[in-house]
C-alpha cells in the first residue's frame, strides 16, 4: 500500500495513489488521563466532536504542533490508530509513505516523524516539504525550469516557497495560522457581542463564513447572565475579526518575494500564486494575500486534501523524491 500523508496541526489526511482518500479527519486524540500510559478513548472527528463535553479526567490531545511532533509516543499511538481508520490491519501488506512536513522543519524534528511513522507500521517513510506535495496534488511540477510560488496555510502555521527544478528558492515561514484565527473569532463574539463560545463554535462560524456570505447564528453563554444564547453574526465581521492575524501572515510570508532573482519574479508574475490548506478558504483571506504580495492569486480546488494527493503521487516519482525527499 502506497500512501500519502498530511499530519497537520488541525486535520490528518490519508491519501492512497490507487483509492483515493481514505481518512479526512481532525489531528485529536481524546485520551484518560492516569495510570503510567494514558488510554486512547478516541481519535479524528470523533475525538474533535467531544471538546468541551467530557469531564475531567478526558484529555485532548494533538500529536502534533506546528507541524512537528510533540510527543513520540503520542504520535506513533496516533498514527497507528489512523491507519487502522484508514483501513489498514497488522496483517495486511507493507505500508510505504510519503509524509508531508513545514519547509523550515529541522533534520531532528523530521527524524522524530519518520521514526514515530516507522513504528506505526510504515516502511519505508519519506519526508517531504508540505508546500511541494500540495503544488504536486495540484498539477504543478516541482521538476519543471520555470519557478512558481505556493502558499500553503494550514491550522500552525503558514508558509511561502518558491521552486524550481528540484530545489527550494526560498520560503518563509510563521507560526500564525487557522488556530489564532479560530481564537480571534471567539475573542471578537466575546467583545462585541458578549457571548463566551467553545473552540467547535468559533471554528465552526469561521468556516461557515467562508461559504455564506449571510447571516451566521453562533450560540453560546451570554456573559452577563450566563445563560445560553444566540447570536446573528454578519459574515463580514468574521473576516473583520481575523484580519490582524492575516494581515501579520501576509507580511511574513510577502518577504519570500525579496529573495527571488528577477527572472524568478518574471516566472511568479506569469503564473500567479497558487494558495491552498484549509485556512486559505478564511473570508478574505485570499484577497488580503493578492493585495499583500501585488500578484494574482489562485486558490486550489482541493485545498484541504491537495497536499496528501500530492504526497501519494510523489511515491511514483524516484527522481523527484530524490530532489525533495528527506531523510
Amino acid at each position: 500500500m502506497n500512501l500519502g500523508i498530511d499530519l497537520g496541526t488541525a486535520n490528518t489526511v490519508v491519501c492512497d495513489g490507487r483509492h483515493g482518500i481514505l481518512f479526512d479527519e481532525p489531528s485529536v486524540l481524546l485520551v484518560r488521563a492516569g495510570g503510567r500510559h494514558a488510554k486512547i478513548l478516541a481519535v479524528g472527528q470523533e475525538a474533535a466532536d467531544l471538546l468541551g463535553r467530557t469531564s475531567n479526567g478526558f484529555v485532548a490531545v494533538r500529536p502534533l504542533q506546528d507541524g512537528v511532533v510533540t510527543d513520540l509516543e503520542t504520535a506513533r499511538s496516533y498514527l497507528r490508530t489512523v491507519l487502522h481508520k484508514a483501513g489498514r490491519r497488522v496483517w495486511s501488506s507493507p505500508v510505504r509513505a510519503v509524509l508531508g512536513v513545514p519547509v523550515a522543519s529541522t533534520a531532528l524534528e523530521n527524524r522524530a516523524l519518520l521514526e514515530a511513522a516507522e513504528e506505526a507500521g510504515i516502511r519505508p517513510a519519506t519526508a517531504l516539504d508540505g508546500a511541494v506535495a500540495g503544488a504536486i496534488g495540484c498539477g504543478l511540477d516541482p521538476m519543471d525550469r520555470r519557478v512558481h510560488l505556493v502558499v500553503d496555510v494550514g491550522g500552525g502555521t503558514a508558509e511561502a516557497v518558491a521552486f524550481c527544478f528540484g530545489g527550494v528558492l526560498a520560503h518563509r515561514t510563521t507560526k500564525l495560522g487557522g488556530d489564532e484565527m479560530t481564537v480571534a473569532v471567539a475573542r471578537y463574539l466575546r467583545e462585541q457581542h458578549q457571548l463566551h463560545v467553545g473552540e467547535l463554535e468559533a471554528e465552526q462560524l469561521k468556516i461557515r463564513s467562508a461559504e455564506d456570505q449571510g447571516p451566521l447564528v453562533a450560540q453560546g453563554r451570554d456573559a452577563a447572565t450566563g445563560r445560553a444564547r444566540l447570536a446573528t453574526v454578519q459574515a463580514a465581521e468574521v473576516a473583520e475579526a481575523v484580519r490582524p492575524i492575516t494581515d501579520e501572515i501576509v507580511r511574513t510570508l510577502a518577504a519570500c518575494l525579496d529573495d527571488l532573482p528577477p527572472q524568478a519574479l518574471a516566472d511568479v508574475l506569469a503564473e500567479g500564486v497558487l494558495v491552498f490548506g484549509g485556512s486559505s478558504r478564511v473570508q478574505g483571506f485570499a484577497t488580503e494575500l493578492e493585495r499583500g504580495l501585488g500578484l494574482p492569486v489562485k486558490l486550489a480546488e482541493e485545498p484541504l486534501t491537495c497536499v496528501a494527493e500530492g504526497a501519494a503521487r510523489a511515491l511514483r516519482n524516484r527522481r523527484l523524491l530524490a530532489a525533495y525527499g528527506r531523510r
